[in-house]
């Protein structure tokens, strides 16, 4: 297992990270999965076996109990060097401060999560979406205090917007208070939209990457095809959405062929693509089964060739959104391998 330094801080994070939404599988995440207590033991072993050293997860996922089984599964005692990761903004209640990012509900959550992961303190805290309802600085000043009571260690955003993440590391910067040292977001070869600003800032301003969802829900996995859905579509879970199916069945299609001349998994070889990279510090994994994740564990062992990322490249070019004005920058200014920049033909 390869690790790497999250950001511009010194923690060094494995390029895997075992995702937990579908342990517990209470309320809507039953349509992710439903792993129990001794289910999440065996799979919390083999990836820390393996050399996964992060655990991620949030508040809302099961209304807590995800956060239950990890502190259950952990014995209140940290594994080796193992970390956790956790999450708070959603709603998790019918109350009027149930939800957001204030002061009141940023610290309650925390203190709650840390209950029920049996554990002194959360190795990265993320800010799970933004809040247009709370003032940036009132946030900003509530992570300050859980980092300086010694609750949280390190501190980051997910599922923000470009300006959302510059907002909020300009308010660090002139309080003096705790930056974002890395960002968790949606990135696959189907979603490729990260690259026009969130890739870029993540290089420009030093944030460690970690991706959610690198398989899509599935729909990478090289297990369902044209004219299939996956169990999770069925039973209604549309996260992430799809946007162009006809454009993702062409990727999963070479996936699978690119998978077959290796001899694995599709899952696998969109992984690796995902590995290599810009930014991007880890990848959070999840699976219902032990199967599934020692499957996607192969992923960090597998090296694509040049000739296999380029194909992959091109039938995966996402789609124009900004002219070609915003995309002058190139390998040689500012943002590192050319892979974040939109070559002139691609536009």
């Amino acid at each position: 297992m390869e690790y790497r330094t999250l950001g511009r801080s010194g923690l060094k994070v494995s390029t895997l990270t075992m995702g937990t939404m579908t342990f517990g599988g209470a309320g809507a995440f039953s349509a992710v999965g439903k792993t129990d207590l001794d289910e999440a033991r065996r799979m919390i072993d083999l990836c820390i076996d393996s050399g996964i050293n992060l655990i991620d997860t949030a508040n809302v996922y099961s209304n807590g109990l995800s956060e239950e089984i990890i502190g259950e599964a952990l014995g209140g005692k940290r594994k080796g060097d193992v970390l956790i990761a956790s999450k708070a903004r959603m709603r998790i209640g019918d109350g009027p401060n149930d939800e957001g990012l204030s002061r009141y509900h940023l610290i309650r959550e925390c203190e709650k999560s840390l209950k029920r992961l049996r554990t002194d303190v959360i190795d990265i805290y993320f800010l799970h979406e933004w809040d247009g309802t709370t003032p940036l600085e009132e946030t900003i000043a509530a992570l300050d205090t859980l980092v300086s009571q010694g609750k949280v260690r390190y501190v980051g955003c997910s599922n923000y917007s470009g300006w959302q993440v510059m907002k909020a590391l300009g308010i660090s910067d002139r309080q003096h208070q705790p930056r974002f040292v890395t960002q968790q977001i949606h990135y696959t070869l189907e979603a490729r939209e990260a690259e026009y600003e969130l890739l870029p800032i993540s290089v420009d301003q030093g944030l460690g990457v970690l991706v959610w969802s690198p398989l899509a829900g599935g729909l990478l996995s090289g297990k369902y095809h044209r004219d299939q859905a996956t169990s999770r579509q069925l039973s209604g879970w549309k996260e992430p959405p799809i946007r162009d199916e006809d454009r993702l069945w062409r990727i999963v299609d070479v996936l699978a062929y690119i998978g077959k001349n290796h001899g694995v998994s599709a899952a696998q070889v969109a992984l690796a693509w995902l590995l290599g990279r810009t930014a991007i510090s880890s990848l959070v994994i999840g699976g219902r089964t032990e199967a599934q994740f020692k499957d996607n564990i192969a992923a960090a062992s597998l090296a694509l060739t040049s000739d296999e990322r380029a194909r992959l490249d091109a039938v995966s070019r996402p789609p124009v959104l900004y002219p070609y004005w915003h995309q002058q920058f190139t390998a040689k200014d500012r943002f590192g391998p050319a892979d974040l920049v939109l070559d002139r033909d691609a536009i």
